[in-house]
């Protein structure tokens, strides 16, 4: 592991909390959640705090500023900067090492809550029901809607965006870590698999793995994802993460089995010319003149035809 160095805010050591939020970044900067969640600090006492770790990103002036941010914060924070990065999986595993609630809810650094009481509805449903592993939701109301993340936006709103009656439907699908509640209990029995590297489904294999042996609850506490990418680097990403498709298959099959970009992905392994189709479909789907919706289906199967290579 890397080295880390720790800044608290005034009310961190004190505090006694309910609820860990756990953030981590790497080039971004969460100052603007940080200050949101700040906001309902009055609301909340010390029964929650925020533990933000920095995965590496290596920016001095960024570290001065979060560190003057927390210094002023009324919430319990801790900043834990790390010298190199460690990965997604690992990244948050360490979060949970440092977080002291006895409930956590991990937060990605470029989400922000869509209502005033987002800690505050998070906090209560703890106290009520307690549960196991809860996901708030996602949506887009706050997002930028510039016309070169137009594609992100038409592929988020069909597949993630999702309201929380279809969500219960399969739970475990339906699980992202930038708006997860986890209980203590549940996770040290079950981290993120640091095998994982790259981008993608370490989240949703860790939810197969929990929903095993506890109920996944899906809420409506919804948080806007700002971090919304361009057509070129969604490729990247699923470029990247076909190798991490792979291993929820050798892990997951009877699972993914009934996913649609497996059922995809068979489909196309089974075609002759399927590297002409993969090339077909990323020139498509950079086409800027096209219909939205036909450059996101383009991207959805130029995603099948890298994963295609794994099943």
């Amino acid at each position: 592991m890397s080295r880390a160095r720790m800044s608290d805010s005034p009310a961190y050591g004190a505090a006694r909390p309910t609820l860990s939020v756990l953030i981590p970044f790497l080039r971004d900067d969460p100052g603007a959640l940080l200050g949101r969640l700040d906001d309902e600090a009055a609301a909340l006492g010390d029964a929650v705090e925020l533990v933000v770790l920095d995965d590496g990103t290596g920016d001095a002036a960024l570290t001065a500023t979060l560190t003057r941010q927390i210094n002023e914060a009324q919430l319990p924070v801790r900043l834990i900067t790390l010298t190199a990065n460690e990965g997604r999986a690992q990244g948050r595993n360490r979060l949970a090492t440092a977080a002291r609630g006895r409930t956590w809810l991990f937060l990605d650094s470029d989400m922000r809550p869509d209502r005033p009481d987002f800690l505050q509805a998070w906090l209560a449903l703890v106290r009520r029901e307690d549960p196991a592993v809860a996901f708030g939701g996602f949506s887009l109301l706050q997002a930028p809607t510039d016309a070169q993340f137009a594609v992100h936006r038409a592929l988020a709103d069909r597949s993630e965006c999702l309201p929380v009656e279809v969500r219960r439907l399969t739970p475990e699908k339906y699980v992202y870590t930038s708006n997860l509640l986890v209980r203590r209990d549940v996770f040290e029995r079950e981290a993120f698999d640091p095998g994982f590297t790259g981008w993608g489904w370490e989240d949703v294999e860790w939810a197969m793995r929990v929903s095993r042996a506890h109920p996944v609850l899906h809420v409506d506490i919804p948080a806007t994802h700002m971090g919304l990418d361009t057509v070129e680097s969604l490729m990247r990403k699923y470029e990247q993460s076909a190798g991490n498709f792979a291993r929820v298959i050798d892990k997951h099959q009877d699972i993914i089995a009934t996913y649609p970009s497996y059922r995809a992905a068979r489909k196309i392994r089974r075609l002759p010319g399927r590297s002409v189709l993969r090339g077909l479909a990323r020139a498509w789907a950079l086409r800027d003149g096209l219909p939205v919706a036909s450059r996101s289906f383009a991207l959805r199967l130029y995603r099948a035809a890298l994963y295609a290579e794994a099943v």
